[in-house]
């Protein structure tokens, strides 16, 4: 599904959260700057914002803070996690800026999961993993989430989407999720504030372009 400047959809016969999108895959290559890199990488239609690198996730890739390349754990390398790929643009910067990090790319649509899969092995980066939801262990948790999350799956799947990973951070860790204020940025921060866990506390850390980028801290 296309976007336009204000991120808002333009007609498509699927829904970029369907997994198998019935469209044809129309595949063709982009050029994007991602953590500091112009690369080339390979889209398709039938996923989320299949022309460019969308405005919220550019809103989301500024404003967080830089990972350490050499991101860990309490048991060794870290697990860093993008919520709701697509083709890959936050994973992928993920996987630049933290090579020794595991990357876990997740989507339920398989046509993204595939394209992930092959911008990744295009650009060399050998620490992402492109799974469905199911498919990361349940004993794995996070030292960063990045999130441009699917707002438009409904309330009850969106909330019940966090309340599965944001509980999954390590302790003194920060999960970032973009969101477009006409969209419900601002009611999602009020409800992620009444419904987390009490170790987990939500704030606002950046507006941009009808964009809010909310920060999820996890007490240490």
């Amino acid at each position: 599904m296309t976007t336009t400047p204000d991120a808002t959809p333009e007609p498509s016969p699927d829904h970029y959260f369907t997994a198998r999108p019935a469209s044809a895959e129309e595949r063709r290559e982009l050029t994007v700057r991602l953590a500091g890199r112009e690369v080339t990488v390979e889209v398709a239609s039938g996923i989320f914002s299949p022309g460019r690198l969308d405005l919220g996730t550019q809103v989301l890739l500024r404003s967080v803070p830089d990972l350490p390349p050499a991101a860990s754990g309490p048991d060794g390398a870290a697990h860093l996690l993008d919520l709701g790929c697509g083709w890959g643009p936050v994973a992928l910067s993920m996987a630049i800026e933290s090579p020794g990090a595991t990357v876990w790319a997740v989507d339920v649509n398989e046509r993204a999961l595939d394209l992930v899969r092959r911008n990744a092995a295009r650009l060399g980066l050998e620490n992402v993993r492109a799974v469905r939801p199911e498919d990361v262990p349940e004993d794995v948790r996070f030292a960063a989430i990045w999130s441009n999350p699917p707002i438009r799956v409904g309330k009850e799947v969106l909330h019940d989407m966090l309340l599965h990973w944001l509980p999954r951070l390590e302790p003194g860790t920060e999960a970032y999720l973009v969101v477009q204020r006409n969209l419900g940025a601002d009611s999602l921060m009020a409800w992620l504030d009444e419904h987390l866990d009490d170790d987990l506390s939500v704030s606002k850390l950046a507006s941009a372009k009808g964009f809010r980028v909310l920060e999820v801290t996890r007490a240490g």
